[in-house]
């Protein structure tokens, strides 16, 4: 099956099982005590729309506990940037409807939560296409390490998600069930 028929399918079966669930914080520090991050580390998140389930639980408990958060700034040719974000502060609406920051302080995070359309257990994920957050991580990987964790409900789960060159493949993918290593 092709990527695009795999997305608009996966992106149905969401839409129609979405339920206003997040992801377990304890689940979250869990992975975050493995690697001894401390609370000074910048832990980019998303805005979710389009039925993603919701990382703002975390990213908010995250700056209760002295994180620093940011969220990504999409520009042209598929590339993005994090900016620093507070729950504080507002946010502007993109022109493909996504909240951003109004911050103009460019950061890179140490930790980076990744919405997902789809997974599987080789944790691989389905992004909607753009290639935004594989280009992101490839990116950064290059001069300094960061750990990706997917989100996503555990019916987006499949048995292989068709792959190239240019996919990432994550550190964890943590659902509203598990966390998969």
């Amino acid at each position: 099956m092709s990527k695009k028929i795999l997305r608009k399918k996966l992106i149905d079966i969401r839409r129609n099982n979405f339920a206003n669930q997040t992801i377990s914080f304890v689940n979250f520090k869990k992975i975050l005590r493995q690697y001894n991050f401390k609370n000074k580390i910048n832990i980019g998140g998303y805005y979710p729309v389009n039925s993603e389930i919701s990382c703002l639980d975390v990213l908010e408990n995250l700056e209760k506990n002295n994180f620093k958060i940011s969220l990504p700034i999409t520009k042209k040719k598929y590339k993005m940037d994090f900016y620093e974000w507070s729950f504080q502060n507002s946010l502007n609406v993109s022109q493909q409807g996504i909240p951003e920051p109004n911050s103009k302080k460019k950061v890179i995070p140490d930790v980076l939560i990744v919405p997902l359309v789809g997974f599987d257990r080789y944790k691989f994920r389905l992004g909607y296409g753009g290639g935004f957050y594989d280009r992101y991580i490839g990116k950064i990987l290059k001069f300094k390490k960061i750990l990706t964790v997917g989100f996503a409900f555990s019916f987006q789960e499949i048995s292989k998600i068709p792959i190239n060159e240019f996919d990432q493949k994550l550190n964890f993918i943590l659902t509203d069930k598990e966390i998969i290593k």
